[in-house]
């Protein structure tokens, strides 16, 4: 069984057959789903989700494109959604200097206060990051502390960045652009992370890999990454499920019978 630790279940790109795949999740050997909200809405429709299904958990908080919206408003609703106890850490948070749909001021600056806000409530955090190397990764040491933890999701620098993140106890998550042909510097990321500093994730309804790749990724194509990570370090599937399941369970939290229960 697998934890698809990143998951948009809630995208619109879902609507026609959203309990469908929910149910089949079982049968496709997905344990749980990490939902992700990427800004208030989604992040009430994430929560609402993880009420709803046992199996999936809710992570909430305003992505980098979308910081704007949190002018004059604040994170009060975050803070309040956060609270919920399916929710299990706060993301996805960070900063995104490829589109640069906000400013980069306030993405530093909403960056800060969401991660300060994990730190008060003793959440993870999931962070995404393109395109500002240098930026995440000076305001996450910046704001290290003792309780600061979380996920580099959709991992996508080099194994040199990735040794400076696991230094600082975090994971590295890698989905389905590792099984692309010209996917080289994230292969050689599978290639170095160690067993216990990695989870895998789909970002579905994005990023589905070969032979999906250009289709709406599922949670049930998961298994094609794992596949791929395992041929690339040389161990059993088995292996990546069950450590990358510990490695799950241990960041969100989640206390629910043994792995392959």
């Amino acid at each position: 069984m697998f934890i698809d630790s990143h998951a948009h279940l809630d995208d619109e790109r879902f609507d026609d057959d959203r309990e469908t795949v929910i149910k089949n999740l079982k049968a496709d050997q997905i344990d749980i789903v990490i939902n992700i909200g990427a800004d208030i809405a989604s992040s009430k429709s994430t929560s609402s989700l993880a009420q709803t299904y046992d199996n999936i958990y809710s992570v909430v908080g305003v992505h980098p494109h979308s910081v704007s919206e949190l002018v004059g408003l604040g994170l009060d609703e975050i803070e309040n959604l956060s609270r919920h106890e399916k929710t299990v850490a706060i993301g996805e948070i960070g900063l995104d200097y490829y589109y640069e749909n906000s400013p980069k001021n306030l993405q530093k600056e909403y960056f800060i206060e969401q991660i300060r806000l994990a730190k008060k409530l003793d959440l993870p955090i999931v962070i995404h990051s393109r395109e500002a190397v240098k930026d995440t990764l000076d305001i996450i040491k910046s704001e290290k502390s003792s309780n600061l933890r979380g996920v580099m999701h959709c991992f996508s620098s080099s194994v040199e960045i990735a040794k400076e993140y696991i230094k600082l106890g975090f994971y590295i998550a890698i989905g389905g652009v590792v099984t692309f042909k010209n996917a080289r510097v994230t292969k050689e990321v599978a290639k170095y992370v160690p067993l216990e500093s990695l989870l895998i994730e789909t970002d579905c309804p994005y990023l589905a890999p070969e032979p999906f790749r250009g289709k709406r990724n599922e949670p049930k194509y998961i298994k094609y990454t794992a596949e791929e990570i395992a041929k690339i370090k040389e161990v059993d599937l088995e292996k990546i499920a069950y450590s990358t399941s510990i490695n799950a369970k241990k960041l969100f939290n989640i206390k629910i019978g043994d792995v392959n229960d």
